[in-house]
């Protein structure tokens, strides 16, 4: 992939924090609006900070330079306040997927619904502790995505700019949630072709993570549909890297920087378009084992071996092409769009930090 070298001069350190600000002082809100509820809420809310803390801020990134594409804001922090309602819809997103994935933890802290089990045996409360952990992180997740809604709502920009976006807003929330029960299907059935396990990546990830944050900016931004389907073209394959990427990283990503488990997407049975090709091309004792091994209580041992398997196929070298390939058209698209130049320079900075990642 021949990335644009970072030379725009954005400050994508002050962004994150002016996201962060916003998430900060929407939360505020939330407290005052929910205080009668007593030290219940407070727990809730205090776990909603939690979920909104930290991460690349991918989606509000690509929400502002979908945006700055096309203009200049009159009004920076109502459009901030607009991008930081993608990273609530994706603090819900990652509430409800690390309760349906069993996952134990998310960016090195326990898992939301992990939380509230432990809180529940701390407190020696009657009933079923993990029961109690599963609803509290449904009704949070519940509640983030319900307040994604009110924050894009509510930003401060022109009224039918705001309307034409939560159209996109609606459709990337379908499109996600569709695509989320696409993949817990695929892993109940056990077995995903390659195209099947593409369609779960495109519609669970790909659209989500990139191509309907550019989109929705640009629609904030009045764009025009040729600059929102010249956004598509470049988001939708930058995004099917970008998962592609975080598929690797789910096997032979390092803990201390995903924060996740060794090889956790194993150990979830995750269908994914690296297991599919594996599962296509190793031996047939090899493929067997790593069919039967998915979605079980996996030892070092037996991860390090499934690895082995997967990367001996030639899935892991595959999928590596397969990103340089999307990243190379997503790029030719950006560079043959009329938009504005610091947007294209950034957006390519982006486009490396995608798919380039560690973590």
């Amino acid at each position: 992939m021949n990335a644009p070298s970072p030379s725009s001069g954005w400050d994508a350190a002050g962004f994150h924090a002016s996201v962060q600000a916003a998430l900060d002082t929407f939360l505020d809100a939330q407290v005052d609006g929910l205080a009668e509820l007593g030290p219940d809420a407070a727990r809730l809310l205090a776990e909603a900070r939690a979920a909104v803390t930290g991460g690349k801020r991918l989606r509000a990134a690509f929400c502002y330079w979908g945006f700055r594409a096309v203009r200049e804001p009159a009004d920076e922090q109502a459009l901030v306040r607009a991008c930081a309602a993608l990273e609530l819809l994706h603090a819900s997103a990652l509430v409800h997927d690390d309760y349906m994935d069993a996952s134990d933890t998310r960016r090195g802290r326990p898992a939301t619904h992990r939380t509230f089990e432990s809180q529940h045996r701390s407190a020696g409360w009657r009933g079923d502790p993990v029961q109690y952990g599963a609803a509290a992180a449904i009704l949070l997740g519940d509640l983030l995505l319900a307040w994604s809604d009110q924050m894009l709502r509510r930003c401060g920009l022109p009224a039918d700019d705001v309307t034409r976006a939560l159209e996109l807003f609606d459709l990337c929330r379908s499109e996600v949630i569709a695509g989320q029960f696409l993949d817990v299907s695929v892993q109940a059935r056990g077995r995903a072709d390659v195209d099947t396990a593409m369609t779960v990546l495109r519609f669970k990830s790909a659209k989500y993570s990139i191509q309907r944050p550019l989109h929705i900016g640009a629609a904030l931004a009045g764009a025009d549909e040729g600059t929102m389907t010249v956004l598509g073209g470049f988001g939708l394959p930058l995004g099917e890297a970008f998962q592609l990427r975080d598929d690797l990283l789910g096997v032979f990503g390092d803990p201390h920087v995903t924060g996740k488990p060794a090889g956790d997407d194993l150990v979830e049975g995750k269908r994914t378009v690296l297991v599919a090709l594996a599962l296509d091309s190793a031996g047939r004792d090899e493929a067997v084992l790593l069919d039967a091994s998915l979605g079980t209580a996996l030892s070092a041992a037996q991860v390090d071996r499934l690895r082995e398997v997967i990367d001996d196929s030639g899935a892991q070298a595959q999928v590596e092409e397969v990103i340089g390939a999307l990243s190379d058209r997503a790029l030719q698209a950006l560079q043959g769009a009329r938009i504005d130049e610091r947007a294209r320079l950034v957006l390519g900075e982006l486009a490396a930090a995608a798919t380039q990642r560690a973590g």
